[in-house]
């Protein structure tokens, strides 16, 4: 290959544009994006799978994510005590506020009637759904220290990894996929890497290309396959129940 080549303008270009370059941090708007989605979800939940009234689990959610807001209203670059608490609670309150309905709903589907099932699959997917994105903002608020961290703190600063993404093995394979890696470009996975963590964990019930190094990360995908496959399994037996009638 010829060494005096230029590298092309793009190849640049994909180095500049990630968070870590110039200590920029991740936009905070699609973690609210994420964060409100659930909250709605939630919202749209039937009665019977709501175990304090409708709306004080949703406004202790948004009062806590008005903070978070108010600390990096843009890009997330600081980052505190406080707001770190009040990050991971916000993830904590959505995230068993939604088992404890999956448990709820595993009980309403066990005890309808298969002909009084559709609302119920319904709710099925909602939970699933709410799921996806609070294991993922788990991820997101876990791994290497949390947002903040990974695009602010050096490399050697960094705490040990919660999960291993193929980016942070690239960096030997052929120029065009090594340019991308955390070693070449000092890359760092965003929300969207932790989303899509959550989204393969939940259908494949395993991980993919993303392995999880740490025991709180083993003990949260565990969880999270488990309660997809409970949801699934229920949701199939209903379905067929459904058909039988």
């Amino acid at each position: 290959m010829d060494s005096g080549r230029k590298t092309p303008d793009h190849r640049v270009k994909a180095h500049e544009r990630l968070p870590r370059h110039e200590r920029r941090g991740e936009p905070r708007l699609p973690a609210v994006l994420a964060t409100l989605a659930a909250i709605l979800l939630y919202l749209a939940l039937p009665e019977r799978l709501l175990f304090v009234p409708r709306f004080i689990l949703p406004a202790l959610e948004v009062l806590l994510l008005v903070p978070l807001i108010a600390v990096n209203p843009r890009r997330m670059t600081r980052q505190n005590r406080f707001s770190r608490i009040v990050s991971l609670t916000l993830v904590a309150l959505i995230g068993i506020s939604n088992l404890v309905s999956l448990g709820l709903l595993v009980h309403a589907l066990v005890t309808a009637k298969a002909q009084q099932g559709g609302p119920l699959l319904l709710a099925a997917l909602q939970v699933w759904a709410t799921g996806i994105i609070v294991f993922g903002l788990a991820f997101w608020e876990l791994d290497r220290g949390g947002p903040v961290v990974r695009t602010q703190a050096a490399r050697s600063e960094l705490p040990l990894a919660d999960f291993r993404f193929s980016q942070d093995e690239n960096n030997d394979t052929i120029e065009e996929v090594a340019d991308g890696s955390s070693h070449t470009s000092d890359w760092v996975p965003t929300l969207m890497d932790y989303l899509y963590v959550s989204v393969t964990n939940s259908t494949a019930f395993s991980p993919t290309d993303t392995m999880p190094l740490s025991t709180r990360a083993k003990a949260l995908m565990a969880v999270e396959s488990i309660a997809a496959l409970i949801t699934s399994l229920l949701v199939i037996a209903h379905a067929v129940g459904a058909l039988d009638k």
